[in-house]
């Protein structure tokens, strides 16, 4: 049985992992009570007895809870804040691009982005194949249910009088920039332009493309050809074929999702393409991502404890 200790229990991170880990033989959950939960010893007691620590934290808090960990400790971390994710000795998360047995070997493991999930497993295998250009100046165009701000923004989304749609990021020098670029592997930073609608959970990143302005002219159905033989193995990813669809859609009820769908739609000649990807910004966007890489360090099936159904 592996030990496991989520700092920062009491998060929307965290409850939705504990969810995914309630039931589970597996796994023994080190809980702190309340009044311990952000006292410093007690903390570094449960990090060090426990196998693997999920750090759903902010992220200076994230850095700390990591140095509570002592040098001999056995401790194995998966931390779900951005304070990691393009740092030396890290493994970065997302075993569909950089390979689940690297994973399941690693000590330090960081879950990627919300954002970066959808935008690297349209991108990434892409720029991989020399189908896309690495020094293309791409745009992310995204909108996320409003939980994925964490409890200010849910308080604000379920106010009264709240809005009903928000964009933000106009400063671009938003936080997931640095691990779009760095684990897509490309020349240029993106632009991105996200934005939160009126919804629990759920998201669409979406990557538009001049297909026809790229030196190699790739085509819409090459795309997605390439995007299904990379992903033909998984049982997280997967993606749709060229049946038209005429809208897409965030359902105020929909249930939580670790999954992820992908889709390029083309015109009529090839020259432009939308890349699309719609997850749950709490499932493979946050904690189902989280599970899933529990799972692989602990010599587990990958997708255990997975709620993997499509809408």
């Amino acid at each position: 049985m592996h030990k496991v200790f989520i700092d920062g229990a009491a998060g929307t991170t965290g409850l939705e992992i504990a969810e995914r880990l309630a039931g589970r033989s597996e796994f023994e959950l080190l809980a702190l009570d309340d009044a311990k939960r952000k006292d410093s010893a007690a903390r570094r007691e449960a990090l060090n007895e426990a196998d693997i620590a999920i750090l759903c934290l902010p992220d200076d808090a994230a850095r700390e809870a990591v140095e509570l960990i002592d040098s001999t400790s056995a401790t194995r971390v998966i931390d779900a804040s951005s304070a990691h994710r393009t740092a030396e000795g890290w493994c970065y998360g997302l075993p569909e691009l950089v390979g689940r047995e690297r994973v399941s070997e690693a000590r330090r493991v960081s879950n990627p982005g919300c954002y970066p999930t959808g935008f690297l497993a349209l991108v990434a295998p892409l720029v991989r194949e020399g189908l896309l250009p690495a020094d293309w100046p791409y745009t992310v165009n995204a909108v996320s249910g409003y939980s994925g701000g964490g409890k200010a923004l849910i308080e604000r989304f379920e106010a009264a009088g709240a809005p009903a749609y928000m964009a933000y990021g106009y400063g671009m020098a938003h936080k997931h920039l640095p691990e779009m670029k760095a684990h897509a592997g490309l020349a240029h930073p993106v632009l991105f332009a996200p934005s939160v609608a009126s919804t629990y959970r759920g998201m669409i990143v979406e990557v538009p493309l001049h297909l026809g302005a790229m030196a190699d002219n790739p085509h819409a159905d090459s795309l997605r050809d390439s995007l299904g033989r990379f992903y033909e193995s998984s049982a997280v990813v997967t993606v749709r074929d060229k049946a038209p669809v005429a809208e897409l859609l965030l359902d105020n009820d929909a249930p939580a999702s670790d999954a992820l769908e992908l889709f390029v739609f083309g015109n009529d000649d090839g020259s432009h393409a939308r890349l699309v990807a719609r997850l749950d910004n709490l499932g493979k966007g946050a904690s189902g991502a989280a599970v899933q890489n529990l799972n692989l360090m602990c010599g587990l099936p990958e997708t255990a404890g997975l709620r993997l159904t499509l809408a």
